[in-house]
This record gives C-alpha cells, sequence and structure tokens, in this order.
C-alpha cells in the first residue's frame, strides 16, 4: 500500500557521476538524514567533512573483487525491500539487524559513454553495473516505501520537496522517481544488449530486442499539432549527424526538422568533401536538389536551381565548412534548418542575422560505408534492419547494352545513384555535370516517378529560359530495376542518354532492347537502393 508521504530518515548514496554529490548530500545531512555510501562516494563524502557510513559496515563484508562485489547483500537489499506496513518484513529486519533505507542515489558505471569511445572489449565489459541496477530494480519495485534517484538533475526538486515538507517525499513524486529508474536500467541494459549482439559473429537475429535512449529534447508536438512526440538519443550514439551536432542558433527545432535534418545530412555524406564540395537541399524527408562543385556557393546554387519552389522552407546540407560566401546566399531564402561538419566566424555571424534559422555543426561527416541499423515500429511490433551501407563506388558497374557510358556519364551516373539512394521509392534522379535536374520521389509506379523527374527537369528549363529540358544529355537513375520498359522510354523520351539501375527484372533483355533502340548507354549495380 503507498503512503501519502513518507519520512526519509536514511539514504543510501552510490554514484559514478558525482556531479553535485557533496553539495546534496551536505543538504541531507542537514535535514537529520543519516548516509551510507560505498567505495568513492564515501571517500568524496568522507573528505567533505560529512559524517557517512560505509556499505561494508552495513554488511559486515568489504567490498571485493575489485568492487564487483559490494551491495549485493541482504543488509542492502533488505532495508530497500522491506514494506514498512507489513508486520512480518518488519520482524525480518529487526532479527537480522537490517536498518531501512528510505532514499536510494545511484547513477550506473559509465557504459554507453565507453562503448561510444570504442573502448576495449574488457573495459566495456568491465563498465558493466551489476549491482547498480538491483538496487535501482529494488528501490523502484517498492516505491510505495522508498524513492530512488537516478538522475543528477533532479537533485534540487528532490531537496526543494525535502526541505519544503519536513522530511517528507510525496506519492506522486516516489511514484515518478520510479517509473524514471526502471526506464534507465531499461535503456542501460538495451545498451549493453545491443552492444553484445554487435560483437557476436552469428548472422541469425537476437531473440530478443531491446531498444532504449535518453531524452534529448521534448518537442511541441509530431508531425502533426495533435500528436505527441520527443526526440531521444541512442546509447553508446558514434555516428556522427543530427543527434551529436551542437545547435548554436535558432529556434528550437521540429519533429520534421529533426528528421528531414538527418535525411539531408546522411545524403550529403555519400559526396566525398576532399572530391568536391557538395551541397544537398531536403524537403519532407527528400532531396529537392543536390550538386557538387568547386565551392559551395557553387553546389548551392546548382542544387537550388534543380527546384528551387521545393527548397523554400527546406533543409540545406553541407559536406564542408560553411564557409561566408556560401551562407550569404543561403540565407537570401527561408531555410529552416543549415548543417554542416563545421562554420567560419563569419559564417556563422551571417546566419545570425535570421534568428529563427536554425545552424547546426556535427564536427565530422557520418561514413555511408559503416554498419548500423534502423528501426521502424508497427501495430504490435517493430522492424530491424541493417542501414543500407552500399555505395556506388564500391560496386562494378556491368554494361548491358551495346553503347558503354562514356567517362563523363560515368561519372554522373554514380553522383545520380548516390542521390536515389537517399530518395523515396519508387525513386528516379535525372544528373548532368554533377547536380541533379529532376528528382521523382515516393510514386506508387516507376513510370510516374520517370514522368514527374521529367516534368521538373523541363520545368527547370522554362524558369530559367532555356530552349530544351534540363534533362537533355542528362543520365537517370532508378533505385530499383524497371518492371517495363515505359519508365526507361519516359527518360529518353526526356532526351537522357545513359541509365544507372540494379537490374534483376525478369523483363531485363525487354528494357535492355529498350535502350538499345533508343541510343542509351545502361549499367546494372546489383543492388537495390528501396527506401520507404
Amino acid at each position: 500500500m503507498s503512503h501519502d508521504q513518507v519520512r526519509v530518515t536514511r539514504a543510501l548514496l552510490s554514484v559514478s557521476d558525482k556531479t553535485g554529490l557533496v553539495g546534496f548530500a551536505t543538504a541531507l545531512s542537514r535535514l537529520g538524514i543519516d548516509l551510507v555510501s560505498t567505495g568513492g562516494t564515501h571517500k568524496a563524502l568522507r573528505e567533505a567533512g560529512l559524517t557517512v557510513t560505509e556499505v561494508a559496515d552495513l554488511t559486515g563484508f568489504p567490498e571485493m573483487m575489485d568492487g564487483r562485489v559490494k551491495t549485493l547483500h541482504p543488509a542492502v537489499h533488505g532495508g530497500l525491500l522491506a514494506i514498512r506496513d507489513n508486520p512480518e518484513h518488519q520482524a525480518a529486519l529487526a532479527a537480522h539487524g537490517i536498518g531501512a533505507i528510505d532514499l536510494l542515489v545511484v547513477n550506473l558505471y559509465p557504459f554507453e559513454a565507453t562503448i561510444a569511445k570504442q573502448a576495449g572489449y574488457d573495459d566495456c565489459v568491465e563498465n558493466i553495473d551489476v549491482g547498480g541496477p538491483a538496487m535501482i530494480r529494488a528501490a523502484a519495485k517498492n516505491h510505495a516505501d522508498v524513492a530512488v534517484v537516478v538522475d543528477v538533475a533532479d537533485y534540487a526538486a528532490i531537496l526543494a520537496e525535502l526541505e519544503g515538507h519536513g522530511g517528507l517525499l510525496g506519492a506522486a513524486t516516489r511514484r515518478s522517481l520510479a517509473g524514471k529508474a526502471f526506464a534507465r536500467t531499461a535503456a542501460y541494459d538495451a545498451a549493453i544488449a545491443n552492444w553484445l549482439a554487435g560483437q557476436a559473429s552469428e548472422a541469425a537475429p537476437p531473440p530478443f530486442r531491446a531498444i532504449g535512449g535518453t531524452l534529448a529534447q521534448g518537442l511541441r508536438y509530431g508531425e502533426n499539432p495533435h500528436q505527441r512526440a520527443a526526440f531521444y538519443r541512442a546509447p553508446g550514439l558514434v555516428r556522427p549527424g543530427v543527434a551529436s551536432a551542437r545547435q548554436l542558433q535558432g529556434k528550437e527545432l521540429s519533429y520534421n526538422n529533426l528528421n528531414d535534418t538527418d535525411a539531408a545530412y546522411e545524403c550529403v555524406a555519400e559526396f566525398d568533401p576532399a572530391r568536391a564540395a557538395a551541397v544537398v537541399i531536403v524537403k519532407h524527408a527528400n532531396p529537392c536538389g543536390v550538386a557538387e562543385g568547386d565551392s559551395l556557393l557553387q553546389a548551392y546554387e546548382r542544387a537550388l536551381a534543380c527546384d528551387p519552389t521545393s527548397a523554400f522552407g527546406g533543409i540545406v546540407a553541407l559536406n564542408r565548412t560553411l564557409d561566408a560566401e556560401a551562407a550569404a546566399r543561403i540565407v537570401e531564402i527561408f531555410t529552416e534548418v543549415i548543417i554542416a561538419p563545421d562554420a567560419t566566424e563569419e559564417a556563422i555571424a551571417l546566419v545570425a542575422a535570421k534568428k529563427n534559422l536554425r545552424l547546426l555543426l556535427a564536427g565530422t561527416l557520418p561514413d555511408p560505408r559503416a554498419m548500423g541499423e534502423t528501426v521502424k515500429t508497427l501495430s504490435g511490433g517493430f522492424l530491424v534492419q541493417g542501414r543500407d551501407n552500399a555505395v556506388v563506388d564500391d560496386m562494378p558497374l556491368t554494361v548491358v547494352t551495346r553503347r558503354a557510358p562514356s567517362p563523363q556519364e560515368y561519372a554522373d551516373l554514380r553522383f545520380a545513384y548516390r542521390v536515389a539512394k537517399h530518395v523515396k521509392s519508387n525513386a528516379i534522379v535525372y544528373a548532368r555535370a554533377g547536380a541533379t535536374v529532376g528528382i521523382g520521389a515516393g510514386q506508387m509506379s516507376r513510370v510516374d516517378s520517370s514522368r514527374i523527374a521529367a516534368w521538373k527537369a523541363a520545368e527547370g528549363a522554362r524558369r530559367i529560359g532555356a530552349p530544351e529540358s534540363l534533362a537533355k544529355g542528362s543520365v537517370v537513375a532508378s533505385d530499383a530495376f524497371f518492371p517495363f520498359a515505359d519508365g526507361l522510354i519516359a527518360a529518353a523520351e526526356a532526351g537522357a542518354t545513359a541509365v544507372i539501375q540494379p537490374g534483376g527484372s525478369m523483363r531485363d533483355d525487354t528494357v535492355i532492347q529498350a535502350a538499345d533502340e533508343a541510343g542509351l548507354a545502361m549499367v546494372f549495380t546489383g543492388h537495390r537502393h528501396f527506401r520507404h
């Protein structure tokens, strides 16, 4: 039975992160609360001049096995789990000389931080906490009588309630703390389980999967105002991107901002900054313009030219340090977010003039070849798959038509296929001279994507007063095979000269014949890039 108020007379503190520890413990002591602690925590409190009992004196056993065994003892767990108004529990405490513990303060060994810095296997194992989660779960289960604190950020609120209510903590507080405690151990165990799964050599999926995270930001709403939402960082995050970036300025990122910014930065990472400057403009999670150039400004101008209408209110991702020249041009139109590895001081100052524009600096680019996983929820479950880390530069391109691509066509085919990987299926990308000129995304039929992309290219020509479609002389990338020749014929009619696609259709021969009849060069990659 939960009590409205519980008086805290004894607290056990065992923390890895000692931020705020001494001040918090000092305030508890002033309230007349007896302090018990372990190892390094005990040492820190004694050095601060506080009176504190060591756990070893409670249990009658010293810490052993390099600290692996210290709190796994009935003198600790009995004090946490005893129900206060249960006569049998109280008799057991008395019979064994166990004192009740009313407040547990624990934060765990830094396992997530250890794997994030890619420490060695043995070091990671040693940073798996055993006693801490056991105590947290015991105290959280018995939250009718015990309060458990697992977050340094809660110290101030706990002290305020204790000081304002004569050493008492309310039931609502204890229940809230218990929920947070179980979520913390769940996220911690998820990090361990997923890390160990990643170390395993077997290819079979593990029979159990856990997903955990730490709240990075509460969001005003999700995709739509009636949907609740929040942003969580995954434990042990090592992949550079929106979750690790510093936001230098601008209003709070929304759910859609975060989703689109991630899409933009993952796409721009496909373009090696040592080869050329690259810019990706994303709207609603799809690239609407991508280009390489000698400078970021040139790349941005060429990416913007693909679809300036869609670029309005979009996300701009760059593969190099944002400079003043590019920043001055980008801020001329309404842009939601700019994300780059870094930015010059002059560029930062130019962006600062647009107070609502968010500027994110991620430090470096993510590796498009790196392994990882993506998760998609379903009704009653979720799907897990390895991230699409196939890169066109690593693929042998098989020429299947009478005509082979020219060197320029080969370069543009690879460029277009990098982009197609990040366009929602069905995806068709027209590109010329290292820039997209038309993108068709997310259609139910591939021929419709091809026609939309061709229409975009024609609109681009009309916009600049060009005499013919921008698709004239372009190449075309398809994220999956052409099931019929109609999509390829549409590309030929738009003026494309070469095609890159995975191949593998039962009608490949028909499609190849259509390509030959149209004078197209076509290569197969053997790798599909579906993106739903």
